[in-house]
């Protein structure tokens, strides 16, 4: 505060009503193949239908990577997806050679300023499903006669902006029409159309946003990314100032053809899960392998959750150990466990296997990993408890979507999956598919062995950490440590009414910001936490007493 000079009166504010925020426990990552949307770009999907109109619909080669998406989104609303292509994936153009354009950002790079030598367009993304789109323009020259003349109220000709810096001609029509029925599942189907759309690089609508048609395509068509202008047409994307723009003496159509798909490597997978390695873009907690190999799951696990240290990564075992394979099953899967994934962390989960499910879209029954399910169950169960609630059992881990498991371990083989760290999901007759384990891959007797003790320190210290920022640059005093404490014991006793916790201790005083910490410009609380501990283990004792013996002794 200012020292005043002279008398007055000087109002100030002081915000003191700063909280511990929520945060987020339920938003999953994936990365896979798909037939269709960006490649190596982070998209939010809520819904399977979503998942549907983001990066199309599953077919055989990628049916296991399509399902680990969709199989979460059945218990949460919140998955980040990548897709992965392999370096043969192409985007479907005009000339029919192909041209790789992965994303919006290596499209503002390398294609957007035009004359690639690949003709007028592309499909939007790397894939088949962009072959036979075709994209047809007409102008007030070739608009009469046109097929699709009855889409649009009139003819184009010259825009009110236009009309204002005396250029005419410049309106155009565009159609694009799925002549293969690859998108619609419709031949000849008109998918997308846009009206009045400009020739000129700086028309603009009435409410200030830009008709320039490569502009417009670029920005609202999902199917298609312009990259030229049509032959001949050598004033188009110039800017309208007394300009008679050229006019089309056929109407132009160009057909697209060359997208290929290309199932991606290890590699390209790891390098789309690396995307989530930034925690301050990604706000992530749940990690889904799907169906990729120990290499993808090792990736995760140490480069992902061990860096982050704020999300949990969910595996399967490979189908091979559970397929066909009853006898084995349990000693093939804890192999898998101790020597292939080989890991020993709390910041992970591991489940026994795999299930059959239906595939509606392509009228097949599919084998699909578990651990969508078990990322899924977490997710649900925030939203139905609190994550430091354990997703397993009856009462909150039932299993969606399953026609039979490849495996359902009997009592014997679950003994030796669970001291091992892996998680048995069981078919019981009469009560369906049940996650029945809530043990994470840390093999050290501990708290953090559970997945619900995990999962309550990640929300804690991440609710916490994101307070303790505004706290930053302000004076290491008694005051600002009260405040500290004001702030972070309120939102403890608020778990610990939701049992989260059974107790807990904040300490942030003189003991612990001595003079030597002070001096280094450093902060520091110690929090001391009791985690609530989930019941893995009943045991019911029945005795049998002689009849003439009096129950109030025996309670005595």
């Amino acid at each position: 505060m200012a020292f005043q000079l002279s008398p007055g009166v000087l109002v100030t504010e002081k915000d003191l009503t700063n909280v511990v925020p929520a945060v987020s426990s339920s938003a999953a990552a994936f990365c896979g193949d798909f037939i269709w949307g960006p490649v190596n770009q982070v998209e939010l999907v809520t819904s399977e239908n979503e998942l549907v109109k983001k990066f199309g619909k599953p077919i055989f080669s990628n049916s296991v990577d399509w399902f680990s998406a969709a199989n979460f989104l059945g218990y949460g609303n919140n998955l980040q997806v990548v897709r992965a292509v392999g370096e043969g994936a192409l985007n479907a153009t005009s000339n029919g050679n192909g041209i790789f354009i992965p994303n919006e950002e290596t499209y503002t790079v390398a294609n957007a300023n035009g004359d690639n030598g690949e003709g007028v367009f592309a499909g939007k993304y790397p894939g088949v499903l962009a072959n036979g789109l075709r994209i047809e323009m007409a102008d007030s020259n070739t608009f009469s006669g046109w097929d699709y003349e009855n889409l649009f109220p009139s003819a184009p000709g010259t825009s009110d902006f236009a009309q204002t810096v005396n250029s005419v001609d410049d309106e155009l029509h565009i159609v694009i029409i799925d002549t293969a029925g690859l998108i619609s599942g419709v031949k000849d189907s008109v998918l997308e159309k846009f009206a009045y759309v400009s020739k000129a690089s700086n028309a603009r609508n009435s409410d200030g946003s830009s008709n320039y048609y490569k502009n417009v395509l670029n920005s609202q068509s999902k199917l298609v990314w312009w990259l030229d202008h049509p032959t001949g047409m050598g004033n188009w994307g110039s800017q309208a100032f007394n300009t008679e723009f050229d006019v089309l003496s056929f109407r132009e159509s160009d057909t697209l053809d060359g997208g290929t798909n290309e199932a991606p490597s290890t590699g390209d997978v790891t390098t789309g899960y690396s995307l989530f390695k930034n925690k301050d873009l990604y706000d992530v907690s749940l990690i889904i392998t799907g169906g990729h190999d120990v290499v993808v799951q090792q990736y995760c696990i140490d480069d992902i959750a061990l860096d982050r240290l704020d999300c949990v990564v969910f595996v399967s075992p490979p189908v091979e150990s559970v397929l066909n394979n009853a006898s084995e099953a349990a000693a093939d899967v804890v192999t898998y466990r101790k020597n292939n994934l080989n890991r020993d962390t709390s910041y992970a989960v591991m489940d026994s296997g795999w299930k059959v499910q239906y595939d509606r879209y392509n009228d097949a029954y599919v084998n699909i990993p578990l651990n969508p399910d078990t990322a899924g169950l977490c997710a649900r169960t925030d939203r139905t408890n609190d994550a430091w609630w354990s997703p397993a059992g009856l009462n909150r881990g039932q299993i969606k979507n399953v026609v039979r498991l490849l495996w359902s371990p009997n009592q014997t083989e679950r003994d030796e999956l669970y001291k091992n760290g892996v998680n048995p999901v069981v078919t019981f007759p009469g009560q369906g598919n049940v996650l029945y384990g809530d043990r994470t891959l840390l093999s050290k007797p501990s708290a953090f062995d559970r997945i619900n003790v995990r999962r309550l320190f990640i929300v804690l210290e991440k609710a916490i950490a994101t307070a303790a920022k505004y706290q930053l640059f302000e004076f290491n005093d008694v005051f600002t440590r009260s405040q500290f404490r004001s702030l972070v014991e309120p939102f403890l006793r608020d778990v610990r009414g939701r049992r989260g916790i059974y107790d807990f201790r904040v300490v942030c005083d003189e003991t612990n910001n001595t003079g030597e910490v002070i001096d280094r410009n450093e902060f520091v609380a110690d929090i001391y936490i009791k985690p609530a501990k989930s019941i893995n283990f009943i045991y019911l004792n029945f005795i049998a007493t002689r009849t003439s013996v009096s129950f109030e002794e025996v309670g005595a």
